[in-house]
């Protein structure tokens, strides 16, 4: 026989039971994505010494969670509380509270990317990291103008960074609060590992130092704009040097000048610096750009000509010359 108490105990237990079960649908709904077609990246970060309750409310704050108590709920449930990790973040809004706690508490902090194109600059890549929000950019120049961790990346007093030319244009992974050192670091080091030993072999089978190869690769990046005429412009420039002439590489130019100007003046070209190549024989003192792979075997394994002269049409084509009246003509013709 049931007895009053008993009865009363029995009603007790499914009341706390309905209850129990509506307060957990009630955390399970406010624990849900609050937009789980949003994949917009919000960054967070979170400082040592934050409580679950303060990071509840920052992460309220930012729209990611719909609810602080939900947030504190689930993460003491899941024993995680006292396990969320500094540091910094990236969070979407399709993610549920249960997969941001645990992103927080395995530390899976934000990797932001950030993608260098062939043919950038220092300059360039500095503005970049800027704009990506990575590091301070008169920091980063300052660091490459001594930065030289191999032996292969001679400089003289005439180069403007010693590191131009040896960041590989690459898409890079970036640990949330790296420092423009280890940026720099990176980058250079990627280089190092992708100019291989094969291709300097053959930099000394074809009699030229790596940095030569650099040199000319940079020139090859800058002057291209197809690719089947990158081993021809690399053939031409050898061709000058073999036979003493300035290369008169525009892009030497553009370099000193700091921009990529569309037309050049004859003042332009008259421009006293170590890196013109209408005024000085030879190679400039350093690289004027980051060359791609591309570039760097177009350099290895150039096109055997005669070939002096070039210039480019409309289309970004070259039109290549033996001699100067050659040269002259293909002009009139590409300026039609």
């Amino acid at each position: 026989m049931i007895t009053i108490p008993q009865k009363i105990a029995t009603k007790w237990i499914l009341l706390v039971g309905v209850i129990a079960i509506l307060f957990g649908s009630f955390v399970y709904g406010l624990a849900k994505p609050v937009n789980s077609a949003s994949k917009d990246i919000t960054y967070v970060s979170i400082k040592s010494g934050m409580t679950a309750d303060t990071i509840g409310n920052l992460l309220y704050e930012q729209s990611l969670i719909k609810n602080v108590l939900a947030f504190r709920i689930v993460s003491k449930i899941h024993g995680l509380d006292s396990k969320l990790k500094a540091g910094d973040y990236s969070f979407t809004k399709d993610m549920s509270v249960m997969q941001i706690v645990d992103k927080l508490a395995k530390g899976e902090t934000a990797q932001k990317q950030i993608t260098i194109p062939e043919g950038y600059t220092v300059d360039q890549i500095a503005l970049l990291i800027k704009e990506k929000q990575l590091g301070d950019p008169d920091k980063f120049k300052k660091l490459a103008r001594n930065f030289i961790p191999y032996a292969y990346m001679t400089a003289n007093s005439s180069t403007v960074y010693p590191v131009e030319g040896y960041i590989f244009p690459d898409t890079y992974e970036i640990a949330s609060g790296a420092s423009e050192e280890e940026l720099l670091t990176m980058m250079v080091t990627e280089f190092d590992k992708r100019f291989s030993q094969e291709m300097r072999e053959r930099a000394e089978q074809i009699g030229l130092s790596n940095r030569e190869v650099i040199v000319l690769a940079s020139l090859v990046e800058k002057e291209a704009r197809i690719d089947s005429d990158r081993p021809i412009i690399a053939g031409v420039f050898l061709n000058r040097l073999k036979h003493s002439m300035p290369l008169q590489s525009c892009a030497t130019i553009q370099y000193i000048l700091g921009y990529p100007k569309p037309e050049l003046s004859i003042q332009d070209t008259e421009i006293e610096s170590a890196y013109n190549t209408y005024q000085h024989s030879g190679l400039p003192p350093g690289p004027i750009a980051n060359p791609g792979l591309a570039s760097i075997n177009a350099v290895l394994y150039s096109t055997d000509t005669d070939y002096l002269y070039f210039v480019a049409d409309k289309q970004g084509h070259h039109h290549f010359s033996k001699t100067y009246e050659e040269h002259l003509t293909a002009i009139e013709q590409v300026q039609k």
